[in-house]
């Protein structure tokens, strides 16, 4: 429930800053498959999002770079908040047409929410999230 919750709250809030040019989570209503989401699952839309970085390639890497309290691992469904870069890391073999068929853009970065304090997590992603843009 705590980690459904936290990521709800971050990719509301996500969608709403101005470093953030989409937000990719269904349990959002601008999600394509909201209604579906709403349908099935009745306990929430999970805990993991993925979210776009203004400034592409170069950004997400600061953004990755820059987070204290979240981790940089490529794992999902921890307790602890991690973050990935996958055009940098996990995807980086591809070539960028390869990357973007596999659905990896340069600005995509990938979130597991974890349970920590939701106002934690706000503020390292804040943090990041301006140090990105520098």
């Amino acid at each position: 429930e705590r980690h459904v919750r936290n990521a709800l709250a971050l990719a509301q809030w996500l969608e709403k800053h101005p470093a953030v040019s989409w937000v990719n989570y269904p349990g959002l209503p601008s999600h394509r498959h909201y209604a579906l989401a709403q349908r099935y699952f009745k306990s929430g839309a999970g805990a993991i999002l993925g979210f776009g970085i203004r400034g592409g390639r170069n950004a997400g890497i600061r953004f990755i770079n820059s987070v204290q309290l979240a981790s940089h691992l490529a794992n999902i469904g921890d307790a602890k908040t991690l973050v990935i870069h996958p055009a940098s890391t996990t995807h980086s073999q591809l070539s960028e047409k390869e990357q973007k068929e596999a659905g990896v853009t340069q600005e995509y970065i990938r979130v597991s929410v974890g349970i920590e304090d939701f106002e934690d997590i706000q503020e390292d992603f804040e943090q990041a999230l301006i140090a990105s843009q520098q």
